[in-house]
């Protein structure tokens, strides 16, 4: 197969113009960790085929693969156009050609979501705690709730002692519930920094009447002060009363309208749907669990904050359009103000759209395997507080890769 080939500029020009592309690198994660342009997506070569069709719902979307010279791309372009995919082309030079160009190369995962928290801490000083003053409050029983706005899962492998787990997009919605008094102190905390200051900053901006912050540096801050994280636990909020839900309904609303997002019905998602050109994400925002027990027909599962710290992921097609649901209101009004403001078209269709409903899960490829994945610094490592330490110093130095690299169109409301 001769693949069609674009060049950097080519690339580059669509990022700048908002039009749609789906950069994809095709090594495995720990090589695209290790150095990709800020909104490459990673597609192994050897799941394209049962992560493509899911991931790239248009087939006629522009693609562009590269690699890093391991031969990959032109393989991984045969693939694609065995599936249907129309306009694929292979980077041409690959990787070395951008790095040549003097551009910007992102480590880690989820790059331009940990790009996007360090600017909106940068640009709204989002108020945190250090570790050892946490513990200090804890200790002493002070009036405080600590939030981890991690997936469930995450929550239950190691956390703050004293912790409730309430996922990012459910902050809005739950926080009152779990401190329904307004001098009691939040503290948001995740795995590093992102989740907490998007977290904390939610909460912030939905003008919760509590002091805020995040937990200075997550269970990784945590760690290098040498304090005992807990495991297995299972707290979570209590139910959230109709009065408590109503307002966080208004306050998330009153957040999605100051970020520009819009509000459709059915016949504006029809609408959506009809345009060919585009591509359009439908995303359900709620939990899993209550995903499974029903959803709307072609909305996928996304959870709020993950769909925010994972947007590559969910949407490897930069300039496409998103479309977000919640029957209740906040987590989508929410998640749909933070992914306007990383440059996304998105938005909200009405609580009261009443389509018939699916139930179970969503279809989504099978879970990678061990190989090729990248370690993250919190999993453990022969030098593990070495690996911590660069982690949090390379999150730090991301608000002026941004500037540098020019490509992103993030604001910060």
């Amino acid at each position: 197969m001769n693949s069609a080939v674009a060049s950097v500029r080519e690339v580059r020009s669509r990022l700048l113009l908002a039009q749609e592309i789906a950069l994809i690198d095709v090594r495995d994660e720990d090589a695209f960790a290790r150095g990709h342009p800020l909104f490459a997506a990673q597609i192994p070569v050897d799941r394209i085929a049962a992560e493509a069709p899911w991931r790239l719902p248009r087939r006629d979307v522009p693609v562009v693969v590269y690699d890093a010279g391991e031969g990959l791309a032109l393989r991984a372009a045969e693939i694609l156009a065995d599936l249907g995919f129309t306009e694929v082309a292979v980077l041409d030079g690959g990787l070395q050609v951008w790095r040549d160009a003097g551009l910007e190369l992102f480590e880690d995962v989820n790059s331009y979501a940990k790009a996007f928290g360090e600017l909106v801490e940068h640009r709204r000083h989002t108020p945190s705690l250090p570790a050892e003053e946490v513990q200090a409050l804890i200790r002493q029983k002070a009036d405080i709730e600590i939030l981890d706005a991690r997936r469930f899962d995450e929550y239950q492998v190691m956390t703050i002692p004293t912790s409730t787990s309430v996922p990012g997009a459910e902050l809005v919605l739950k926080a009152r519930a779990v401190a329904p008094n307004p001098d009691t102190t939040i503290i948001v905390n995740c795995a590093g920094r992102t989740r907490s200051i998007i977290g904390a900053q939610s909460l912030i901006n939905a003008g919760l009447p509590n002091q805020v912050h995040a937990l200075r540096n997550g269970t990784i801050g945590w760690t290098l002060a040498g304090q005992a994280l807990e495991r297995g636990q299972q707290r979570k909020p209590p139910p959230v009363e109709p009065a408590v839900q109503d307002a966080a309904r208004q306050e998330a609303r009153a957040v999605a309208y100051r970020a520009g997002v819009k509000r459709i019905g059915q016949a504006e998602l029809d609408a959506l749907l009809r345009d060919a050109a585009r591509t359009v994400y439908r995303f359900d925002v709620r939990q899993p669990d209550e995903f499974v027990v029903g959803h709307l027909p072609g909305f996928r599962s996304a959870p709020g904050g993950q769909l925010v710290q994972e947007a590559d992921h969910f949407a490897p097609v930069r300039g496409a359009r998103i479309v977000l649901w919640d029957p209740v209101g906040p987590r989508a009004d929410m998640t749909a103000s933070w992914l306007a403001q990383m440059g996304w078209q998105v938005f909200v269709l009405d609580e009261g759209a009443s389509a018939a409903v699916e139930t179970g899960p969503d279809g989504a490829p099978p879970p990678r395997g061990p190989e090729g994945r990248y370690r993250r610094p919190y999993e453990g490592t022969d030098h593990q507080q070495t690996a911590m330490q660069a982690y949090l110093d390379w999150e730090y130095g991301l608000v002026a890769q941004l500037e540098r690299d020019g490509t992103h169109g993030f604001f910060v409301i």
